[in-house]
């Protein structure tokens, strides 16, 4: 049985704050991915409704109404948007990764940093929350937790899949590394402003830290990495026109990502796009990741596990449990760790 496949990044921008619209571009790009015969295609951070890079270029106490609005363009996992995409997979049967920010059940403002993985049959088969919002994200997206951290079986190889800053946390590659990952999907926003470039100093360069972050998780994986980042295009742009002209001047001048797919050796094997929206289009072979792990198999041979030990918690983190009693019964929490419950008269109390 042949071990090749297609991969494709999606290197494109969305419908700024417009998640119907975004997901439509989605849909349409996952039917151009099954007619070049992919088997995969990963979409990029936060790719439905867009990535709220305003968080980076002015004060929060500014910034109320464009996080209202990016709140409420955020999408439920049972959404409409979520179900189109898994029936264009269905429909396509293909492999779809796509980033979304994601609506919470239990808070009217609570909101995640979400990668889908969604099947060739149309299943949700990993959902991965982003651990830890990085730097101003803070002020976006709540932490996520360690539910996701999974390597599935999938036909276009075992996959598995970190949302930008992860990507440089040793121990969550490690988690993935150790579930016997051949194929690691790196998802990214367009830009990543972090200093004003005239006021000196050194400024952020979003591709070149992708393709150092990207080439090590590689090499010491022994996996493809398929790198997808967004692109800033104009309409996103007009979207943000309420940020006064300095942080325009920022952000027009802060370097873009990158999408790119790296071989096991840690080696570009694809075209680099950067600018212009497009479809990274890319074969791999399967069986390349099995010669460079005679060299260094940290999740096997390469290793100490008698003087290294991690402890991985796949628990997904709830806010409350509610339990009905029966007439009578006192009310519990099945889970210890929960701070707060409702007793039976509807006041809040500590356990």
């Amino acid at each position: 049985m042949t071990t090749r496949r297609t991969v494709v990044a999606a290197h494109l921008a969305p419908v700024f704050l417009d998640p119907s619209a975004t997901t439509a571009k989605a849909v349409d790009a996952i039917a151009e991915a099954a007619r070049s015969g992919a088997d995969l295609i990963a979409f990029p951070e936060s790719y439905i409704p867009g990535f709220p890079v305003w968080a980076a270029l002015r004060a929060p106490i500014y910034n109320h109404d464009l996080f209202k609005a990016f709140v409420s363009s955020s999408v439920y996992i049972d959404g409409p948007e979520v179900r189109a995409l898994q029936e264009a997979a269905r429909t396509h049967a293909l492999t779809v990764s796509v980033g979304i920010s994601e609506r919470s059940r239990t808070s009217k403002g609570s909101i995640w940093n979400t990668n889908l993985l969604i099947g060739p049959d149309g299943a949700i088969i990993n959902h991965h929350r982003k651990i830890v919002p990085t730097f101003y994200e803070k002020l976006i997206w709540t932490p996520g937790d360690g539910k996701g951290l999974t390597v599935s079986d999938t036909p276009a190889g075992r996959l598995g899949m970190l949302i930008c800053g992860e990507n440089t946390n040793p121990l969550a590659r490690y988690t993935l590394m150790a579930q016997a990952e051949e194929v690691h999907i790196s998802s990214y926003p367009p830009v990543w402003p972090t200093r004003d470039p005239a006021a000196g100093g050194k400024a952020y360069d979003l591709g070149a830290a992708i393709r150092v972050r990207a080439g090590a998780h590689s090499f010491e994986a022994k996996v493809f990495n398929v790198v997808v980042s967004s692109v800033l295009d104009a309409t996103t742009r007009a979207g943000l026109a309420s940020l006064d002209s300095e942080a325009l001047r920022v952000l027009d001048q802060t370097a873009p990502g990158v999408s790119l797919v790296i071989d096991p050796f840690a080696e570009v094997i694809s075209e680099t796009m950067q600018e212009d929206e497009g479809l990274l289009i890319h074969e791999i072979d399967l069986d390349a990741c099995i010669e460079p792990k005679q060299f260094h198999d940290v999740s096997g041979y390469y290793n100490r596990f008698d003087i290294f030990d991690l402890r991985v918690n796949r628990r997904r983190v709830r806010p409350i449990t509610l339990i009905d009693p029966a007439e009578n019964e006192d009310v519990f929490v099945d889970e210890p760790e929960a701070e707060l419950y409702l007793p039976q008269e509807g006041s809040l109390k500590t356990v």
